[in-house]
């Protein structure tokens, strides 16, 4: 049995963002995708994902497998959140790209939002921090709270960094057959396209048959990537055709996409034109996954045709995820390789571009040394340093980060690029409802001539904006004045309360190592008397108590004086009264003569060594530290290096930042730029869609991740190809889809009692029984278990029903028995017949069709004794053999063969 249920990302929806789907197969529940949603849409009051949130947050800590497919936001960015506050702990399958992919994307998030304002899940130092924004960098390192009060979901960086260092990683084609509660499940990724390391994946269950979870790919050939592996030489690859169940999208059903060619030549024109004229050109994109399809066109671009102008990417990870993709050069496919994409452009041989290099890079001798540097770009964290280095009216090409501009540096960037006139806006990809990126391109798409809209195969063309936006800026500002006064004085309150805390632990600690020295002395001197009164040298009681009082001979000035008589005079004692107003304590010793004294109890803490019964307890920690320093050494040296220079930008941001305050305000924005949109998203457009799907031969089909009209468009166009599949589901989010629940055979477990008895008779590869039991249901399993009858039960004689014409069984004789009858399982091939009889010496013939003689007949030499030993074999029908014949040697040797090429079972 097959539920799905879409979390977000569902059919017929208007809200098409993240992707998240929950499937179960059987008792097991796999989570494909755990994208998230842009958190700062425009003109929301509230974020439309409360509901998806809450529903990923109940069945987390059910879930048994997550699987994610594509290294971007939307496919992975919950990820991190859902595996550390709500307990998503199921083993997580991806393949490498992705992984790291994710990893970038969700830290550039990560890192931009919290940036800007206050996420509202960090906990004060002192109550007299409660309800306010002011937070310092020392306090967003503590741990998170497990609810937002903003209503958005956002890791910390560590938290990013635990949850995918925590993934498994597959190779394209690897499969991975899975233990424990998934036990009998195969999962195989396969090559998507769309971005670096995009799968498709192939879930094989041993009772529900193979599932094809394929979404966003791309069937076309780009310069870094290669197409999906669906289309093989003109047809679809074998080992993902004719699935049971394929689940695939329908965002793009209803396009059609321009050509490549035309594509690249509006880019580059509008690109090489603006900055001729002395102009600039802001384009936003992702951090990670189709910015690399950009850089490759635009460094072709620059190198061909000897462009000088800066290419300024403001990204955070911009260096370090390029020094992943370096490092992961075989996943990538297309154009690019060592020899046409990178510092020295087309047409220069490796040696050549070495010897030019010099040997400062002697060290990078790999092979992704040589491709994707881009020696015209130029990497800036944020736009002050951008604004440092070229002025506004520098030409010059701007990628920034996010392509949404919801927020972070495209935002930020926005507000005083478009003012300027003749400057250039340049959409890549729509961007999700309700952003400024998807206001922008509805505001181009409006204004072009209907044979002109994107999803119309044509390019469009720029248009001149001349209107007004009102935005809401989020930032964080430095404290200054009485504010950040008050913020010192409540720091060196914190420090002195911690300080003061500090030297009272520091001298209780005192106390208790002067406690036990004490006791260790007082121990040491209690052997030596022993040892003394064993060798018969007693002291006298007094001198041994004067001894101990004075301390190791001193002159005991503290507690007691000595007269000259060598008498002891106590003078001070050691009991210390508790002074004011203290609670009662209950004691059975009766005091006489007034209230009952209370002396002061020292702290004492007894040491004890904890010891398991093989003589000492296991160090937890210190194999756990072990562990750990064995995964850094395994690591390679570009991650290592990625991680330290991470760790040192965190230690001196730490340090260099001043205590800051989150601010928002609302700006007028004048627009007049030019804006213009090409479709740069890689995807397969609604033609491809629907001419490929039908070749694949699904037998069952579940559609997501679209629109009511694309929905509509694809069940329409498949529903007048004859051989595609009828059994078409479009469920909503929230809505629970049952698959497999009409047909007639189910999923059944068998109990050990029952396996161990039953007898089993292997044909050709599989192996057959037939089993008598009982179906019992269990509250832990979903699955009924199967379970052998029992014996008084299966002999206890059925009674006659009054009236019936049954006789009585009579006294002495025995109840009536059934024989156990005999089921043979198999075809027979009387060409497989003739050839085991003739390698065992019998003669064979075939006569006829389904006639198959064998013995003397075979044979016949015109002697009776020939047609005495004659066995004919025939088939009559879909499972009827009849052997006709004599009883002879030959008819038991025939039959034995027919038998050995059958599996007999016994009921």
């Amino acid at each position: 049995m097959i539920t799905f249920t879409p979390l977000s990302g569902a059919a017929r929806s208007s809200q098409t963002g993240p992707l998240c789907y929950l499937l179960q197969v059987d008792d097991v529940k796999i989570l494909l995708d755990c994208g998230s949603p842009d958190w700062e849409p425009e003109h929301l009051s509230s974020s439309p994902w409360k509901e998806y949130c809450q529903s990923l947050q109940e069945c987390a800590p059910s879930v048994d497998l997550v699987l994610l497919s594509h290294g971007d936001l939307r496919h992975s960015g919950l990820y991190a959140y859902a595996h550390s506050r709500w307990g998503l702990k199921a083993p997580t399958y991806t393949t490498l790209p992705v992984q790291a992919m994710a990893r970038i994307a969700s830290i550039e998030e990560v890192e931009a939002l919290r940036d800007e304002q206050d996420i509202g899940d960090q906990f004060s130092t002192t109550e007299a921090d409660e309800g306010s924004s002011v937070h310092s960098e020392a306090e967003e390192e503590k741990v998170p709270g497990p609810v937002t009060d903003s209503g958005k979901y956002v890791a910390t960086l560590r938290e990013v960094q635990d949850s995918f260092d925590a993934l498994n990683t597959l190779r394209y084609s690897q499969p991975a057959h899975l233990q424990g509660k998934c036990q009998g499940l195969t999962i195989t990724p396969f090559n998507a396209g769309h971005t670096i390391g995009g799968t498709i994946w192939k879930i094989r269950s041993p009772s529900s048959g193979t599932i094809m979870y394929c979404v966003d790919f791309n069937h076309m050939k780009e310069r870094h990537l290669d197409g999906t592996v669906l289309l093989r030489s003109g047809g679809i690859f074998e080992p993902l055709a004719r699935p049971d169940l394929l689940i695939t999208s329908a965002d793009r059903a209803s396009v059609i996409s321009s050509r490549r060619k035309d594509r690249d030549a509006a880019l580059i024109d509008t690109v090489t034109a603006t900055l001729s004229s002395r102009f600039s050109l802001l384009l936003p994109c992702d951090s990670s996954t189709r910015i690399l399809e950009l850089l490759v066109l635009l460094d072709q671009h620059w190198t061909y045709s000897k462009l000088r102008y800066p290419i300024c990417f403001l990204s955070r990870n911009a260096s370090e995820m390029l020094t992943f993709v370096r490092s992961m050069m075989e996943w990538l496919g297309g154009t690019v390789s060592k020899e046409d994409v990178g510092e020295e452009g087309t047409g220069h041989s490796r040696q050549d571009r070495k010897r030019k290099r010099g040997d400062d890079d002697g060290d990078e001798e790999a092979l992704g040394a040589f491709a994707l540097r881009f020696k015209h770009l130029e990497f800036f964290p944020n736009p002050q340093a951008l604004i440092q280095k070229y002025s506004s009216k520098d030409p010059k090409l701007i990628l920034a980060v996010p392509a949404s501009l919801s927020h972070g540096p495209s935002r930020q960037l926005f507000c005083d690029f478009v003012g300027v006139p003749d400057n250039v806006v340049l959409l890549t990809g729509r961007s999700e409802p309700g952003t400024l990126g998807r206001v922008l391109f509805d505001k181009w798409n409006q204004r072009q001539r209907p044979e002109t809209r994107w999803d119309k195969g044509k390019i469009g063309s720029n248009i001149m904006m001349d209107e007004t936006l009102r935005l809401k800026m989020k930032s964080k500002v430095p404290l200054q004045g009485a504010e950040l006064e008050e913020y010192l004085a409540k720091e060196r309150a914190a420090r002195e309360k911690e300080a003061a805390a500090q030297a009272a632990l520091a001298r209780q600690q005192r106390i208790l190592e002067a406690d036990e020295g004490d006791s260790d002395s007082e121990d040491d001197e209690d052997e030596e008397d022993e040892v003394r009164r064993a060798l018969g040298q007693d002291d006298d009681p007094e001198e041994r108590a004067l001894k101990r009082h004075k301390g190791d001979g001193g002159d005991g000035a503290d507690w007691n004086n000595m007269d000259d008589e060598g008498l002891t005079k106590q003078l001070l004692s050691f009991d210390i009264y508790i002074k004011g107003n203290v609670s009662k304590a209950t004691t059975f010793f009766k005091h006489v003569g007034g209230q009952t004294h209370r002396f002061r109890m020292f702290p004492y803490v007894e040491k004890k060594r904890r010891v398991d019964e093989y003589g000492e307890t296991i160090d937890v920690g210190m194999w756990l530290r072990k562990s750990k320093i064995f995964e850094e050494e395994a690591e390679s040296d570009d991650i290592k290096d990625y991680r330290r220079r991470q760790a040192e930008e965190e230690m001196k941001r730490a340090a260099l930042e001043p205590p800051s305050k989150f601010v928002t305000s609302e700006v007028d924005v004048h627009m007049s730029c030019r804006l213009l949109f090409v479709d740069l998203e890689g995807l397969s457009d609604g033609r491809a869609i629907k001419a490929i799907i039908p070749q694949i031969g699904p037998r069952k089909m579940v559609i997501v991740h679209g629109s009511d009209d694309a929905t509509d468009t694809l069940i329409e166009s498949w529903a007048n190809i004859r051989a595609m599949t009828k059994d078409i589901h479009a469920p909503r989010i929230g809505e629970s889809v049952q698959i497999g629940q009409q047909i007639s055979n189910y999923s059944i477990s068998i109990s050990d009692e029952l396996l161990s008895s039953m007898r089993m008779s292997r044909f050709e590869d599989n192996e057959v029984g037939f089993v008598t039991g009982r179906v019992v249901t269990s509250a832990s399993s979903i699955i009924p278990i199967l379970e052998p009858v029992s014996v008084s039960a299966a002999s206890k004689p059925i009674p006659a029903a009054p009236g019936s014409d049954t006789q009585p069984r009579l006294l002495g004789s025995r109840p009536p028995a059934t024989l156990p009858s005999s089921t043979m399982i198999g075809e027979l091939k009387l060409t497989a017949l003739k050839s085991r009889l003739t390698a065992i010496g019998v003669d064979a013939e075939l006569i006829g069709e389904g006639v198959l003689v064998c013995g003397g007949g075979a044979k016949f030499d015109g002697t009776a004794d020939s047609l005495e030993d004659t066995v004919t074999v025939r088939k009559t029908g879909t499972g009827r053999v009849e052997l006709e014949g004599n009883v002879t040697d030959v008819y038991y040797v025939v039959r034995k063969e027919i038998y050995a090429l059958h599996a007999l079972v016994a009921a």
